[in-house]
C-alpha cells in the first residue's frame, strides 16, 4: 500500500513543509515553516513563510526583527502573535546553544521553545532524512481507517507505527499520507472509488463515496 501511495503522491501537491524542504534544503526554514504550519492551512503557511524568509532566513536575521513586525509578516497564520514570540525564542536558543544551526538530534530539538514531538520528527525526517515518524491528523487518522493500527492519540499512533511500518518508509510516511488525506482520503467524504489502495482498506466506520 505504501509503495503504491508513494508512487501516486508524485502527482499530488506536496505538504508545505516538505515542499520547502525540497526547494530550499535549509533545516532552519523547515523548522520555521513547521512551527508556522501548526493549526494553519498549507496555502497560508506557504505565503507567510515566503514573506518571512524574504526578510529573514537565518536565526540572526529573524531575531533582529521586532516582534510586532514579525507578527505582521506571518499574519494570518493561526496564533500569529504567539508564534512570533516563539520564533524569536527559537532563534535565540539556536544562536545561544547551537551556533545558529538547527540540531540534528531529537532531544536537542525538543528542548527548543515550542517544539514538540510532531515538529521534531518532521524536521528530522524532512530536513535531515533521519528516520522519524511525524504523526499529524492524517498520519493518525488514515492508518486507523485502514485498520493498520488501533490507537486513540497521535502519541499512541507514533509508537504503533514504529512497530509495524518498516523503517525505510518512515521519512516518506508523513508527506505521503498528508497528500493522500488532502487529495482523496478525506475525513468525512473519502473518495474511495478513486483510491489506489481501496482494496486493502478495512474501511472501518467509513462512509463510502461513490
Amino acid at each position: 500500500m505504501l509503495d503504491r501511495l508513494i508512487a501516486e503522491a508524485e502527482g499530488w501537491a506536496a505538504p508545505v513543509v516538505t515542499f520547502i524542504a525540497q526547494a530550499e534544503d535549509d533545516p532552519f526554514q523547515v523548522l520555521v515553516s513547521c512551527l508556522l504550519s501548526l493549526r494553519t492551512r498549507d496555502e497560508t503557511t506557504n505565503a507567510a513563510s515566503q514573506r518571512l524568509f524574504a526578510r529573514a532566513d537565518t536565526p540572526a536575521a529573524l531575531l533582529a526583527l521586532p516582534e510586532a513586525e514579525l507578527a505582521r509578516l506571518i499574519y494570518p497564520v493561526g496564533f500569529y502573535k504567539t508564534k512570533a514570540r516563539t520564533l524569536r525564542a527559537v532563534a535565540a536558543a539556536l544562536l545561544e546553544r547551537h551556533a545558529g544551526a538547527v540540531p540534528r538530534d531529537e532531544a536537542a530539538l525538543l528542548a527548543l521553545p515550542g517544539v514538540g514531538r510532531k515538529t521534531a520528527n518532521l524536521v528530522l525526517s524532512q530536513a535531515f532524512g533521519v528516520p522519524a515518524i511525524c504523526v499529524d491528523t492524517h498520519v493518525h487518522r488514515i492508518p486507523n481507517r485502514w485498520g493498520l493500527v488501533r490507537t486513540r492519540t497521535p502519541e499512541e499512533s507514533e509508537a504503533a507505527l514504529r512497530r509495524v511500518v518498516p523503517e525505510r518508509y518512515w521519512v516518506p510516511l508523513n508527506p505521503t499520507l498528508v497528500a493522500f488525506g488532502q487529495t482523496l482520503c478525506h475525513p468525512t467524504s473519502p473518495r474511495c472509488s478513486q483510491c489506489p489502495v481501496a482494496a486493502s482498506c478495512a474501511r472501518v466506520g467509513v462512509t463510502r463515496s461513490r
